[in-house]
């Protein structure tokens, strides 16, 4: 299967390019989502987080307070890297049987933090979604009703702009209108289909 990893900064617009490929018939695995499969009810590693951490971690439904994990975990790099220690590796493993049995031509793997870990690995190709710094402060304050500070805040967790785009096969520009994205995600699209095919005649 040939893996185009999908990611950018926050604000850039990565989910709407999604939804456009997604559109033209392309499964998407998100990494987000994985995240949550792995610790939602029923799951193995929610009861050893449970075990580790205490049950008041555990709302009233069963499920994992994701916002008092992230508390516990804060400020203790220990209780962090316990953490990583247990997801990670079934992340990692749910990504990949949900890449293998995808069932277009080709699979995107969309993460924020792509390239912030290992996850880059399964990925044959690295699409960067950018768009200028001063864009993603504005969307995302629109967006998420952060300030400013907040925002910024959050920009200097990530990767900056010029390593993310270092790492990039492919970049979209995402400054444009609607019908600019749509253009260039038609063009990618057709690069793909070409080099799934080249990966599988192993031409």
């Amino acid at each position: 299967m040939f893996v185009v990893g999908l990611t950018g900064g926050i604000g850039s617009g990565k989910s709407t390019v999604a939804q456009c490929f997604a559109r033209r018939g392309i499964a998407m695995v998100d990494a987000d989502i994985v995240a949550r499969e792995v610790v939602m009810p029923g799951e193995p590693a929610l009861q050893n987080i449970f075990d580790h951490f205490g049950l008041h971690l555990r709302r009233a439904d069963g499920s994992l307070d994701r916002a008092a994990l992230r508390e516990a975990v804060f400020s203790d790099e220990n209780a962090r890297h316990w953490l990583e220690q247990l997801l990670h590796p079934l992340i990692r493993e749910r990504t990949l049987i949900q890449l293998q049995s995808a069932p277009s031509p080709y699979v995107m793997l969309v993460s924020p933090l792509l390239l912030e870990t290992d996850q880059h690995e399964l990925a044959d190709h690295i699409l960067v979604v950018d768009v200028e710094e001063a864009t993603q402060i504005a969307r995302t304050m629109t967006r998420d009703h952060n300030s400013e500070a907040q925002v910024r805040a959050i920009l200097d967790a990530q990767l900056g702009r010029q390593a993310r785009l270092s790492h990039a096969d492919s970049v979209i520009d995402n400054e444009g209108n609607p019908a600019q994205l749509e253009a260039a995600v038609e063009k990618l699209h057709r690069a793909f289909l070409d080099l799934a095919q080249s990966k599988t005649t192993g031409a």
